[in-house]
């Protein structure tokens, strides 16, 4: 019974943090989403407004918008590894993450910038051009 108890309190003190907290590391999350070309699930990080810029095409859309041009950029894309380049998670407002993103016919560099809202870190920059 005290086995249960605790793990009730664990349970409900899990779920009373702040969203920031309980968000673990974001870039891990993008790079697994980005691999398996989930753009759905990448859009729940957009800000309501994000710029884009994918490979010549540059212009700042709502979140609907943003995530179908990824997910048409997923599907002329078909992802198959990726790699994190870079990260910079040590200013409490503002993350960077640099992927390296290999397709099956090319390679990619992908630069995600995120700004603090709200205790949760939203993408407000998502930059996909070729890797050079």
């Amino acid at each position: 019974m005290m086995f249960k108890s605790i793990i009730t309190l664990m349970v409900m003190f899990l779920h009373l943090q702040p969203q920031g907290l309980m968000q673990g590391d974001i870039a891990d999350e993008l790079a697994t989403n980005f691999k398996q070309g989930n753009s759905k699930e990448i859009a729940k990080s957009f800000a309501s407004s994000v710029e884009l810029i994918i490979i010549d095409h540059e212009d700042v859309y709502n979140r609907a918008q943003a995530e179908q041009i990824l997910k048409d950029f997923f599907l002329k894309n078909p992802p198959s590894k990726t790699a994190i380049i870079h990260k910079l998670s040590n200013n409490p407002n503002y993350r960077l993450t640099i992927l390296s993103l290999t397709s099956k016919t090319d390679k990619f560099r992908v630069t995600i910038t995120m700004k603090k809202v709200s205790n949760a870190f939203l993408i407000t920059e998502l930059r996909i051009e070729p890797e050079r």
